[in-house]
């Protein structure tokens, strides 16, 4: 089985809002449905976790069920960090799922993920056992020490660009975040530079330029000429 572990619970304090992020109203529907639409409408995915901020579980229920998110099996409460959100979303499915099931991780705010980049995650996987997500570095990369700075590059071939989601089987994740906190990693800021902390060899899957995540109001109007975009596209 495939299940989704849609992370949101984040308050999104760039985003200057009294709400978080992921429940900012874009065209009468929340960020975060867009994002669990995604993982509804996908045929290969069957079952979805959230971790949420707390206090927004009830109004999170309330939307599933007014846009027909029916894949959702349960809400749980974020952590102190993103790790630990992690762990208490993987702890969850563990309670119900097998070892060899896989998990996609995706962040609530990127609600623009595409059928084909869930394919390819799910692909990965289950050749190898886990898929991160990833796009061509395009930019010329410079390194600072002082932030202001620079009298270095970093060759831009060698890079990629890591976005959600980051597939992994369960029986490996549950290892992985056990193992990290064996060894004292406990904020590390994303599964990806986790398993790479854990000297772990991870494998690419397609990415898209589009697949954006909406962390600041910038972010939010193109979220906005993107779902246009599509629109005209649908129209056609």
């Amino acid at each position: 089985m495939n299940i989704a572990l849609i992370i949101a619970g984040g308050s999104g304090a760039r985003m200057h809002q009294d709400i978080p992020k992921q429940f900012i109203n874009v065209y009468d529907k929340p960020v975060i449905i867009y994002t669990l639409e995604a993982f509804q409408k996908h045929p290969n995915i069957d079952g979805i976790v959230v971790v949420c901020i707390d206090g927004w579980h009830d109004i999170l229920r309330a939307y599933c069920k007014q846009f027909e998110i029916t894949k959702l099996e349960n809400v749980v409460s974020g952590g102190i960090n993103g790790q630990d959100s992690i762990r208490n979303g993987i702890y969850d499915i563990k309670s119900r799922h097998n070892d060899n099931d896989i998990v996609l991780i995706h962040d609530a705010i990127r609600p623009m993920v595409s059928e084909e980049i869930i394919s390819d995650n799910i692909r990965v996987c289950s050749t190898y056992g886990n898929a991160i997500t990833v796009i061509p570095c395009a930019e010329a990369m410079l390194r600072t020490t002082d932030g202001l700075s620079s009298e270095a590059q970093v060759p831009r071939d060698n890079l990629k660009r890591t976005q959600t989601p980051q597939a992994v089987t369960l029986d490996k994740l549950v290892w992985a975040h056990e193992e990290a906190l064996r060894r004292g990693i406990t904020n590390s800021v994303a599964t990806c530079t986790m398993f790479i902390e854990l000297e772990q060899k991870l494998y690419f899957s397609i990415g898209s330029e589009k697949n954006i995540k909406l962390t600041t109001p910038e972010d939010i109007e193109i979220f906005k000429s993107l779902l246009n975009s599509k629109k005209e596209v649908w129209m056609k």
